[in-house]
């Protein structure tokens, strides 16, 4: 899983690939300048105190860090000939500056591309998860907490942020400069060399081990934080019930023990991942104290220039910073890691409705819905609706009632394929639905549930939802028939109003009458209303009613409902028991067979 993981944080750069180019040539050409003054201080030191005779043959050209320390050595010598030696001194350090200054400048100039490669991968992941949680079926979120799916779209696209900063400003780069550094310690003495590079692969091997374990801690402190964020979540939706049932201290230690349990996760994170530093640069230093030893020995047996010494130890240093930053961005490539699989989850979590190739579309239909011989089941075992058999004619109004359980609510979800039957057929005009464009035969539809589903945005926009190009008189017109616009236009702001989160500044009589008002403009062919009235008092559910009935002329609308009241001048009524349909008929029909219709309604009336 790791390298499957590494590639896909390196396939998010693709899109940004020329940033990231950039961002890596400029960072190289910084680290190039950082390790070049290193090796001017060789020639500098030498001829400048009279450590080795002016060279005053220009060297021949060879691929080595030798003829680059000769031809410098020549170059100041010249200088120094033509110049003296303060103007010689002068020259360095002005050189010196002038690297420094294009290293910073080059480096800026790596940020500076590196921001778009940040902030683009970020908003192309978070893009495709939202996009991905549009997509999956609604089973999907029954099994998932919000708020870890919150967690995963934001908390954990950081992390993937922060790994490809490290991989493409540290992974890439600072090998580059240990390499640099190794030619050329390795040019200046082997023996040294190989004193040095020993100890620095075993560091390596130290670090190694240290943060063997950091990417599954990594992912538990992840997985604690969405179960943090789920109880948020959780609290602010039910905080009417939390403060009427005085539970907020249960509410509040709830939160605290889990949130305590993410602290605690976190701080032996910190520990872990904080331990590289001290731990490499202490090594670092150790070996730097053998180094200065070993050296100092070799320069007091004249088998080494006290020149190159100086130098050695300089290249030595540019080491020891590659090498912790290297630990670091280990540490944080491990976290990136485990937030990708935990993105994965999403993104790669299968979509059960699946819109065949050969697809046909539909904008309405003529003769009528068929339920044949369906079979559902929400978890694969236990059959929530069982071989139920119903023709729908166009045009006519069809009631669900029963009680609770007995499969109502599913037999409307099946019809737009919020799920797809387990056996059976669903047919519209003697079609299967899942032959069908799912955006058109969703088109055709138009649901309004018990539970208002409003937006925190205006009225105008809520009404319209979904749809493109409609004009304030469409919208008007769709309030009028909801019996909304008279409500609407005393709000502060009438059509612009922001109704809050979840529609909660208005009523739920009036949020309901918006919903409805939605589906009036949508103009649906088939009208699924999902107990719309259940939850109103009699004098909003009047007004409601009165919209419904509106809505409903001649449209074929299927209609879940417990209040029977509410159903009598259905066309059909269908009694559902246990998955099945037990009874159907008239109101009158239903009366007179004296069965489980009766009893509904002699239970509601008493």
């Amino acid at each position: 899983m790791r390298n499957s993981s590494f590639g896909k944080i390196i396939q998010y750069v693709n899109r940004y690939k020329g940033y990231a180019f950039g961002s890596i040539l400029f960072n190289l050409l910084s680290a190039i300048l950082a390790t070049f003054v290193f090796i001017l201080l060789d020639p500098f030191l030498k001829v400048l105190f009279g450590m080795t005779e002016v060279a005053t043959v220009e060297p021949t050209f060879n691929y080595s860090v030798n003829y680059i320390f000769d031809w410098l050595n020549y170059t100041l010598g010249s200088y120094i000939q033509n110049s003296g030696k303060n103007a010689a001194l002068i020259w360095v350090c002005k050189t010196i500056a002038l690297m420094f200054l294009f290293k910073n400048l080059f480096r800026y100039l790596a940020i500076v591309l590196m921001g778009p490669v940040r902030k683009g991968v970020v908003t192309d992941i978070r893009s495709n998860i939202f996009d991905k949680l549009l997509a999956l079926p609604l089973s999907f979120f029954s099994e998932e907490r919000k708020g870890d799916l919150m967690g995963r779209i934001t908390a954990d696209v950081v992390e993937v942020e922060g790994s490809i900063l490290q991989i493409i400003e540290t992974i890439i780069k600072e090998p580059f400069v240990v390499i640099i550094s190794l030619i050329t310690i390795f040019s200046i003495n082997i023996k040294l060399a190989l004193f040095t590079l020993g100890p620095v692969l075993i560091i390596v091997l130290i670090v190694g081990a240290i943060g063997r374990t950091l990417k599954k801690k990594s992912l538990n402190v992840q997985n604690k934080l969405g179960d943090t964020l789920s109880i948020i979540d959780e609290a602010i939706s039910g905080l009417r019930i939390i403060q009427a049932f005085n539970a907020e201290k249960y509410q509040s230690e709830k939160f605290r023990n889990e949130h305590n349990q993410w602290k605690n996760l976190s701080i032996r994170l910190i520990l872990r991942n904080g331990l590289a530093s001290p731990v490499t640069e202490f090594l670092m230093i150790c070996v730097l104290v053998c180094l200065l030893w070993y050296g100092g020995y070799l320069v007091f047996n004249d088998e080494l220039e006290a020149s190159k010494f100086f130098v050695f130890i300089g290249m030595f240093y540019n080491i020891v910073a590659p090498v912790k930053s290297l630990s670091g961005a280990f540490y944080s490539v491990q976290r990136g890691l485990g937030a990708v699989e935990r993105i994965d989850k999403i993104l790669n979590a299968p979509i059960a409705i699946q819109e065949k190739a050969n697809a046909i579309p539909i904008d309405d239909f003529q003769k009528n819905i068929q339920y044949k011989n369906i079979h559902f089941s929400y978890d694969g075992q236990t059959e929530v609706v069982k071989g139920v058999d119903l023709i729908i004619p166009k045009g006519k109004i069809v009631a669900l009632v029963g009680l609770s359980g007995a499969g109502k609510t599913t037999m409307a979800d099946l019809l737009p394929r919020f799920y797809d039957v387990t056996n059976g057929q669903i047919l519209v005009d003697s079609v299967d639905i899942r032959d069908y464009r799912l955006k058109s035969l969703r088109g055709m539809m138009g649901i309004v549930s018990q539970q208002p589903i409003l937006f925190n945005d205006s009225i105008f926009n809520n009404i319209a939802f979904g749809l493109e190009n409609v004009s304030e008189a469409e919208v008007i017109a769709a309030a009028k028939v909801a019996n909304a616009h008279d409500f609407i236009i005393q709000t502060e702001n009438g059509y612009r109003t922001v109704i809050g989160d979840g529609g909660g500044k208005l009523s739920g009589g009036q949020r309901q009458r918006l919903t409805i008002a939605r589906a009036v403009l949508q103009n649906p062919s088939i009208l699924i209303l999902d107990e719309a009235t259940s939850s109103l008092d009699s004098e909003s559910e009047k007004l409601v009613q009165d919209a419904l009935f509106k809505l409903m002329q001649n449209r074929t609308s299927i209609v879940i409902a417990h209040r029977l009241s509410t159903i009598q001048h259905a066309d059909i009524i269908v009694v559902m028991q246990e998955g099945e349909i037990v009874e159907q008929g008239t109101h009158h029909e239903l009366l007179e067979k004296n069965g489980i219709y009766r009893k509904l309604v002699n239970l509601q009336s008493f």
